[in-house]
C-alpha cells in the first residue's frame, strides 16, 4: 500500500469532496472493516477546522443477519432516536461523507423482496427529512476497498493482491497522484463545468438515444432546468464535490415523459443483489416492461417501490473514453460504473437544478416537472456506438454524443 497516496486520498475527500470549513460538523458513514482509514479521515476533518466529527459504523455481516432473522414488520420500523437524528440533520445540515466498501454479493441468498420492502418502509419515513436537506448541505460519496469487494473485482488474485489492485484503481480513477492532486481536480472540475454550461445554454427540449445494443429512447427535458457536473453549491454558496470519482454531466428530464427501450451495458448492484443483462421499456414516461437474465424479480420490485420509481429522474452523459471505462475494470459498484459510461436513473430527480430549486418544496418541484420517489437508482447504457442527439425548441438537431464520446 502506498501510504503517501492513502494520505492524499484522505485529504482529497475532506478538502475537495466535502471542503470542510472551520466550525462545521461532519458525519461519516463507514464500515467497521475500514476503521483505520475512517480514523485518518476523522483527523483530516479536525485539521480542516471541523468542530465535531461523528462516525456511524456499519457491517454487511450484521445487516445480513438482521435481514435473515428479523420480521419484515420490525425491519421496516424506524426508531424514535433515528428520527430524532434525522430531525437534527434537517435543521443543522452537517457535512456528510459516505465511505462505500460494500460487497456486491453481500445479501446473496436473502429474499430480495424482503430487503426491498423493508427499505421502502424505512425510506418513506425518513423522506421528509431528506427532502428538507436537499440543496442545503455538503455531501460526498467515495469508496474504499473491502476484501470481499476486491475479490469480486479481481477473482484470480489473492486477498492481498486484490486489495492492492483495488486501491490502485481507486487512486487512478480519483486522480490521486503524488504531485498535483488538487491541481488535477481544479482542471477536471473546470472541464466538467464547461460542458454543463454549454448544455444548459443550448436550451434543449429533447434527448434522443440510439445504440446497436438495442437502446432507442427519447425523453423531454424541463424548460429552464440546468445541467449539473463537478462542483456543486448549497443554497448558501458552499461548494463541494458530491461524487469522487466523477465524470458525468447530468440533468433531470421532465417527469412522465420518455418512450422507447433502454438496454443496460453493465450489471447493477442493488440492495446487495446483482441485476445482470437487463433492459427497460418505457411508454409515456413509465417503465412498462423489464427483462433481466439475473434477478429480474428484484428489478420488477424496484420499479414498483412507489409511483415515481418507474420513471426517469436523471439523464447523465459520460464519454466511453472515461478513465474508469478505460481501466477495463468492472467495479460492480454504481459509484464507479455510473461514471464509466452514460447512464440514467430511475426515481427522484434533482430539484436543485431548477431555478431557485433549492428553496422549493418537493411539491413545488414536482409541479415544475421533477420526478419524485423514495429511490434514485442509476443504471448504465453507454456503449462505443451510442448516439445522443439534442433537439431544441425550434426542432434543430444537435449531435451531443457520437460513437460513445462527446461530439460538441
Amino acid at each position: 500500500m502506498n501510504e503517501k497516496k492513502l494520505q492524499q486520498y484522505a485529504e482529497l475527500l475532506v478538502k475537495q469532496g466535502l471542503r470542510v470549513l472551520k466550525g462545521e460538523e461532519v458525519w461519516i458513514n463507514a464500515s467497521v472493516d475500514n476503521a483505520k482509514f475512517a480514523t485518518i479521515i476523522v483527523e483530516e476533518c479536525y485539521k480542516a477546522g471541523a468542530k465535531k466529527v461523528v462516525v456511524d459504523w456499519s457491517s454487511n455481516d450484521v445487516s445480513r443477519l438482521s435481514y435473515k432473522y428479523m420480521k419484515l414488520s420490525d425491519l421496516g420500523k424506524v426508531a424514535p432516536y433515528t428520527i430524532a437524528k434525522w430531525k437534527y440533520a434537517s435543521k443543522k445540515f452537517p457535512c456528510k461523507l459516505w465511505l462505500d466498501d460494500d460487497d456486491p454479493d453481500a445479501f446473496k441468498g436473502i429474499n430480495p423482496q424482503k430487503i426491498a420492502k423493508a427499505g421502502m418502509k424505512v425510506r418513506t419515513k425518513i423522506k421528509p427529512y431528506r427532502e428538507a436537506m436537499d440543496g442545503r448541505y455538503k455531501w460526498c460519496i467515495a469508496a474504499i476497498p473491502s476484501e470481499k469487494w476486491a475479490q469480486k473485482v479481481f477473482p484470480k488474485c489473492s486477498v492481498e493482491e486484490a486489495m492492492e489492485k483495488l486501491w490502485e484503481a481507486i487512486f487512478f480513477t480519483c486522480r490521486v497522484e503524488e504531485s498535483g492532486t488538487s491541481e488535477n481536480w481544479d482542471k477536471h472540475n473546470a472541464y466538467l463545468i464547461e460542458k454543463r454550461n454549454l448544455l444548459t445554454n443550448l436550451n434543449l427540449k429533447y434527448l434522443e438515444y440510439k445504440s446497436k445494443t438495442g437502446t432507442d429512447f427519447k425523453v423531454e427535458l424541463i424548460k429552464g432546468c440546468k445541467w449539473g457536473a463537478g462542483v456543486e453549491e448549497t443554497d448558501t454558496g458552499k461548494s463541494f464535490n458530491p461524487n469522487l470519482p466523477t465524470e458525468e454531466v447530468f440533468t433531470s428530464p421532465l417527469a412522465k415523459t420518455g418512450d422507447g427501450l433502454l438496454v443496460a451495458t453493465k450489471p447493477l448492484s442493488y440492495e446487495g443483489q446483482l441485476i445482470e443483462d437487463f433492459s427497460i421499456r418505457f411508454e409515456k414516461g413509465k417503465a412498462v416492461e423489464v427483462k433481466a437474465r439475473k434477478n429480474q424479480k428484484t428489478l420488477e420490485h424496484m420499479i414498483k417501490m412507489d409511483e415515481g420509481a418507474c420513471q426517469i429522474g436523471e439523464c447523465a452523459l459520460v464519454p466511453y473514453t472515461s478513465p474508469i471505462n478505460e481501466s477495463g475494470i468492472l467495479f460492480y459498484n454504481t459509484l464507479f460504473d455510473e461514471n464509466a459510461v452514460c447512464h440514467v436513473a430511475l426515481g427522484i430527480g434533482f430539484k436543485e437544478l431548477l431555478p431557485n430549486g433549492a428553496s422549493m418544496s418537493m411539491e413545488e418541484a414536482q409541479k415544475a416537472g421533477i420526478n419524485n420517489s423514495i429511490i434514485h437508482v442509476d443504471f448504465m447504457i453507454g456503449s462505443d456506438d451510442l448516439s445522443i442527439v439534442g433537439i431544441d425548441e425550434n426542432g434543430k438537431r444537435i449531435q451531443l454524443f457520437k460513437d460513445g464520446v462527446w461530439a460538441i
